[in-house]
C-alpha cells in the first residue's frame, strides 16, 4: 500500500531529460536572431551611404488651386428640402414624451 509521501514523490511528468535542451536552443536562437540582426544593419547602413545627398526635383510642388479644383460638391444638383420646421426641438420632445 502506498502512503502519501509516495503518491507525492511519484514523477508523473514524463522523462525530465528530455527537457534540458531548452536552454542551449534558447541560447542558439538569441545568438541567430542577434547575428541576423546585425547583418540587417550593415546592409541598410551601406544602401544608405548609397543614396544622394538630395534629390533631384520631380516637378512643381502642387498648389491648393489644383487640390481645390478636384473637390466636387455632393450635393451639387440634389433637390434641397427644407425640414427644420417639421422637426420638434429637444423642449418639445420632453414635454410630449
Amino acid at each position: 500500500m502506498l502512503t502519501a509521501a509516495q503518491v507525492l514523490a511519484q514523477n508523473n511528468f514524463g522523462d525530465t531529460r528530455t527537457g534540458g535542451l531548452a536552454g542551449p536552443m534558447g541560447l542558439f536562437l538569441i545568438l541567430v536572431l542577434a547575428a541576423a540582426t546585425v547583418l540587417l544593419i550593415r546592409n541598410m547602413n551601406s544602401r544608405l551611404r548609397q543614396l544622394p545627398d538630395r534629390f533631384p526635383q520631380q516637378g512643381p510642388p502642387e498648389t491648393s488651386d489644383r487640390a481645390d479644383a478636384a473637390v466636387v460638391d455632393p450635393t451639387e444638383g440634389a433637390p434641397t428640402q427644407d425640414s427644420s420646421s417639421a422637426a420638434p426641438t429637444g423642449r418639445q420632445q420632453r414635454r410630449n414624451g
